[in-house]
């Protein structure tokens, strides 16, 4: 019985996963009614982040469905202007590949640099918002920390690339298996792409965040090492 409450205890490796799985789950459904009228899409985006950002920072006072409306409350205007630029960008570079492939010729050279910015507007989109979760900042400022940090570790940007593109392109590939992914994005798909993003951004953000001031005062009351034990980790080093 013991070891059942114990297996089942919030601190277990096992309760831990579970609240886990509750907050993406939770972090979705919100999500995807603030994604249904789509001009609230970014602000929703940038709460998922925000709340997802939270629960792994903070596992004790993480609380889902409170941080993903807080964050959707004090980014909503800023992350609502970046969607709909965001959206009207890409859409005007789109009339632009439809023309060039129309006219052809020499226009069709056009094509490569309309699609060169069009990846780099989609990378400081999906960079955008996890960095407004993660500070406060003026837009311009935020737009330029995410080119900086989607460009200091490339390896980070070809993973969180491949997260957002691979799944929603096998959705529409695969059409036949509409239904399971239909169920699968409503159930916990966003947090899921959203979690493994703020997962590998959060290592690039720690260096930049406040320290908690929990945190801290823990550190300044860790006892210090006593001098046997330092002697000790010297002799393990060979010194």
């Amino acid at each position: 019985m013991n070891m059942l409450r114990g297996f089942m205890d919030n601190d277990s490796a096992f309760g831990q996963l579970m609240l886990r799985a509750w907050a993406f789950i939770i972090c979705n459904l919100c999500f995807l009614v603030t994604a249904l009228p789509v001009v609230t899409a970014g602000a929703g985006w940038a709460a998922m982040d925000y709340a997802l950002m939270n629960t792994m920072k903070n596992r004790e006072t993480a609380a889902p469905f409170r941080d993903f409306w807080h964050g959707f409350r004090v980014n909503f205007r800023q992350a609502t202007v970046s969607w709909l630029a965001g959206l009207l960008f890409l859409g005007f570079l789109g009339l632009e590949w439809y023309w060039c492939r129309q006219f052809g010729g020499v226009f069709r050279a056009f094509q490569i640099g309309i699609l060169v910015i069009g990846v780099v507007v989609l990378i400081v989109l999906i960079y955008l918002f996890p960095t407004m979760a993660a500070f406060e900042a003026a837009l311009p400022q935020l737009v330029k920390n995410s080119v900086y940090f989607a460009f200091t570790r490339p390896h980070y940007l070809f993973v969180i690339l491949f997260v957002h593109i691979v799944p929603m392109a096998m959705t529409y590939l695969f059409l036949q298996l509409l239904p399971l992914f239909a169920f699968l994005w409503s159930f916990f798909g966003f947090a899921a792409v959203s979690g493994v993003t703020v997962s590998l951004l959060l290592r690039e953000f720690r260096p930049y965040l406040k320290k908690d001031p929990a945190a801290e005062e823990q550190e300044e009351e860790e006892p210090p090492k006593s001098e046997a034990k330092i002697l000790q980790e010297m002799e393990k080093l060979g010194m």
